[in-house]
């Protein structure tokens, strides 16, 4: 069964407005209570959110679905969205729920699952969700919610319990005005680092503004002004992170795999689609294998666990460390590159220096039926055409997972070949009717 509200990650939306208005998530709420207890007879849900406006009234409405359906609810309060992957583990919950848009601006909002074990729902449990969102909605049986109090402490534990030491270091933090803004602080501090913080006073509504993993410029400034030996930028939901050296330099998710991967001796990584030919070179001098799959941190999650493999993210920041979480987290993706830089006794600027990135520009077209695009007779001639004026590189061509969008991909080693052929080819697609 094809999905009608869930996407890449989650259900996305402007909340307030279809499908994100109170109505409708009481009505999703209903119908996950009903899926849950039909995979257990007692369910037990815990509930997070980051720090947008709307995460009160979405929560609200959630719950009251849920527990209209005989699910125990536990509200875990403001946290980022790995901990609600392993608090659901280490609680043994039958789910977890995070209310956020991750990067999004605040006026955005989303809901995301997750099944026993911490894991992302598969599509086919997201489909059987959607398919009761269709069937009666009447109240069951009832149940009751509470407050868990010692959340965050169990998840900055976890933490701790796999980060090295970090006194002495310098470190600039970028919370994004998001879910990490108090327990990024706390870690880095119990781990003896001193720390600079920024965008860490929430108020709603500054969650990912002009800050965080996609605007990272006011943490380059900082920590290239301030003699900082290193920064690191989370998102609004705590999932990903990019880091920034002593020079300023960004160092986004490629390098986090790479920099891992050669100090953990990784036999092999799994990456995205988007994931820099840079990455795929850097690894094969080491004698380490590369895969892609397409965007979203599930799919490498499922790839990860086909080949036995640890190590596997998303040029986005989102890295999967299988030994640690089985989904991607900001935070400990940062302190497990600050073990390896120290294993290997080398800084973030060396590896930069190593890896430069080959040019990549993407485009975004917005056309009227985006699936009508990727089945056109001539898409695959207009690649082709594409390809050949980069010369050495490759195109990618993929729908929006949210959006009316399809998304045009080029990167090769000459950047104005590069963008020539990016917008050769969004042209084309953009001139069909």
């Amino acid at each position: 069964m094809a999905r009608k509200y869930f996407g890449t990650d989650g259900i996305r939306g402007r909340a307030g407005e279809e499908p994100l208005t109170p109505q409708f998530v009481t009505r999703l709420g209903q119908a996950a209570g009903r899926y849950f207890s039909s995979e257990s007879e007692w369910p037990v849900v815990l509930l997070a959110k980051d720090t947008r406006e709307s995460c009160d009234m979405l929560e609200a409405a959630l719950a009251a679905g849920l527990l209209s359906q005989g699910v125990a609810v536990e509200h875990l309060g403001v946290l980022p969205t790995p901990a609600v992957a392993y608090l659901t583990q280490l609680l043994e919950a039958d789910a977890g729920i995070m209310i956020s848009a991750s990067h999004n601006p605040y006026h955005d909002n989303g809901i995301k699952f997750f099944g026993p074990g911490g894991t992302k729902l598969s599509d086919e449990a997201e489909a059987a969700i959607e398919e009761l969102l269709e069937s009666d909605a009447s109240a069951g049986r009832l149940a009751s919610v509470r407050n868990h109090q010692e959340a965050e402490r169990l998840y900055i534990e976890h933490l701790l319990s796999r980060a090295p030491r970090l006194d002495g270091l310098r470190v600039a933090l970028d919370t994004a005005n998001g879910a990490t803004y108090r327990v990024a602080v706390k870690v880095f501090q119990r781990l003896g680092a001193e720390v600079f913080a920024m965008f860490n006073t929430p108020d709603g509504r500054n969650i990912n503004k002009n800050c965080g993993s996609t605007h990272p410029e006011a943490l380059q400034r900082l920590v290239r002004e301030g003699g900082f030996d290193i920064g690191f930028a989370f998102d609004g939901d705590g999932d990903r992170v990019v880091m920034v050296d002593e020079r300023g330099r960004l160092a986004h998710g490629d390098y986090a795999l790479l920099i891992n991967a050669a100090v953990r001796q990784e036999p092999g990584v799994v990456g995205t689609i988007m994931s820099n030919m840079a990455l795929e070179r850097a690894l094969a001098e080491r004698g380490i294998e590369f895969e892609r799959v397409q965007v979203g941190d599930r799919y490498v999650y499922q790839r990860l666990l086909e080949r036995g493999w640890r190590l596997g993210g998303e040029q986005s920041g989102h890295v999967i460390f299988m030994d640690a979480l089985q989904t991607g987290d900001g935070i400990q993706t940062a302190l497990l590159t600050l073990e390896a830089l120290q294993l290997s006794g080398t800084r973030l600027s060396d590896w930069v220096d190593e890896m430069p990135m080959y040019p990549q520009i993407l485009l975004n077209v917005r056309v009227a039926d985006k699936q009508r695009v990727m089945r056109h007779q001539a898409l695959a001639a207009w690649i082709a055409e594409a390809e050949k004026i980069i010369g050495e590189g490759r195109i990618n061509v993929r729908p929006s997972g949210t959006e009316p969008l399809v998304r045009v991909m080029a990167e090769g080693a000459d950047e104005e070949l590069v963008r020539k052929a990016a917008e050769h080819l969004a042209g084309r697609i953009a001139a069909i009717e």
